[in-house]
């Protein structure tokens, strides 16, 4: 169907760009209902996991649509929400045996601040408010999350209706130009976080929460290992919470079921939500350790909650996903064909001299532009190369995700995130469509070309 002949719509969502009514998923792919396929390479929004339609979670989700869709907590417990806060305490660092579910990554994110802030009044420790995160960062859309977000063009408009947390500076080790290694680098990011909680005042600052890969407001942007072990340092010098917002690391995207494995961190709060129940469900949660609960319970309860928290018919889903992420191995998977998938996103680099960084582990990968590789200053603004990449992919068939890199302002960053499920010919079916859009975009901005 011509998007122009599509009848108009009573939905809305950012702006007014129309798209194809999707008619089927499958896998890795997705059709609209002209029969056009499309393959995923961003997994929705680092969604889908697994990939689409997958029959056993299907299956266990008819199965719990026979027995019961709802019960609210405060009537029933039931045993799908049982079984799902098991097997995800299971997967969590020593003590992390506590599991609030929620609908998605922005309650997820809310829920945390607001358990760490209780956690603060049941112990006495009430000057305690301050969360300290990242800039740039993105932490979720409601006010709380919206509050540690580092992305100016999606914090001012509310800036007066909301009480924005202290910043330190994201580790964008890439851009700087300096004579340290990595590993001085790295430490030299951490103890920004040391000056801040001093200048702060280590006596109000609560928690300090990070994503351990970077997500859509730094693209898949990866610390260097001696910052991870700093961080988690400091933040017991000063007594303060570890909360890493895995809500798109999470469920197994980088190689690990946590991202924060792969630096052997012991945070105190997660939040899991996207790939957690893999799209076939609204569903995240946060985890907590169990020195954080039971001082709030004991001291009147938490005073926090939402009606879809729980769910039986999400939590069978959720509970499903974990399960074919163990029964085929995809953490494996992600880590072993997102190295080849990177390899072959560094390649391009010798072909497109305007790709100036390509990042990220497991399937968690991200490329940036550039219009000098020497400076790393970004595109011209106004060229919107964010926008333009992107459908130059999507009317190849390839769906791929961007954000502008610098503080949601300024330049120019692209997810390849496909589903775990993701094998050597997806990877070549990607690169394929990729390279074509990328030519494409190059010819249309008379960008050069390697060897033309």
């Amino acid at each position: 169907m011509n998007l122009a002949q599509q009848p108009a719509s009573n939905l809305f969502y950012q702006g007014r760009t129309r798209r194809p009514l999707v008619a089927e998923a499958r896998g890795v792919y997705i059709w609209d209902v002209d029969g056009r396929r499309y393959l995923d390479g961003s997994s929705g929004a680092m969604v889908a996991n697994i990939g689409h339609s997958n029959e056993r979670v299907l299956a266990a989700m008819r199965a719990q649509m026979e027995k019961a869709t709802f019960a609210y907590r405060l009537h029933f417990e039931n045993e799908p929400a049982e079984r799902l806060a098991r097997a995800t305490a299971q997967k969590m660092p020593a003590g992390l045996n506590r599991v609030f579910f929620v609908s998605g990554g922005s309650e997820a994110v809310e829920s945390a601040i607001k358990l760490a802030r209780q956690y603060a009044l049941a112990t006495g420790q009430d000057r305690r408010w301050k969360v300290v995160s990242r800039f740039p960062s993105y932490h979720g859309a409601t006010l709380g999350a919206l509050a540690l977000t580092g992305m100016t063009n999606m914090t001012e408009p509310f800036a007066p209706i909301m009480r924005e947390m202290p910043k330190i500076p994201a580790p964008t080790c890439y851009l700087d130009r300096d004579n340290l290694t990595d590993e001085e680098r790295g430490l030299r990011y951490a103890e920004m976080l040391r000056e801040k909680i001093i200048a702060e005042g280590p006596e109000t600052v609560l928690a300090f929460v990070m994503e351990p890969v970077g997500g859509a407001a730094t693209g898949a942007l990866v610390a260097p290992d001696s910052y991870y072990a700093r961080i988690a340092e400091i933040c017991r010098e000063f007594g303060i919470l570890l909360i890493l917002d895995e809500v798109m690391t999470g469920a197994g995207r980088t190689g690990r079921f946590l991202a924060g494995e792969h630096w052997g961190l012991q945070p105190d709060i997660v939040a899991l939500s996207k790939g957690f129940a893999a799209g076939y469900a609204p569903l995240g949660a946060m985890v907590a350790h169990e020195k954080i609960v039971e001082p709030v319970l004991a001291s009147g309860g938490f005073v926090h909650g939402f009606t879809y928290a729980g769910n039986p018919l999400a939590c069978a889903a959720g509970l499903a996903v974990l399960e074919e992420i163990e029964r085929e191995g995809l953490c494996g998977n992600a880590e072993s064909m997102g190295r080849r998938l990177k390899a072959e996103l560094e390649g391009l680099k010798a072909r497109y001299p305007f790709i100036g960084d390509v990042r990220g582990k497991g399937l968690l990968l991200a490329f940036e532009l550039v219009s000098d590789t020497g400076t790393m200053e970004p595109l011209p603004k106004e060229m919107d190369a964010h926008v333009h990449l992107v459908e130059e992919a999507y009317r190849r068939g390839l769906i791929i995700y961007s954000r502008r890199t610098r503080g949601g302002t300024a330049g120019d960053h692209f997810m390849v995130c496909p589903p775990l499920i993701v094998n050597e010919d997806h990877i070549g079916e990607i690169m394929e469509k990729l390279t074509a859009a990328l030519d494409a975009f190059a010819g249309r901005f008379g960008l050069p070309i390697g060897n033309h």
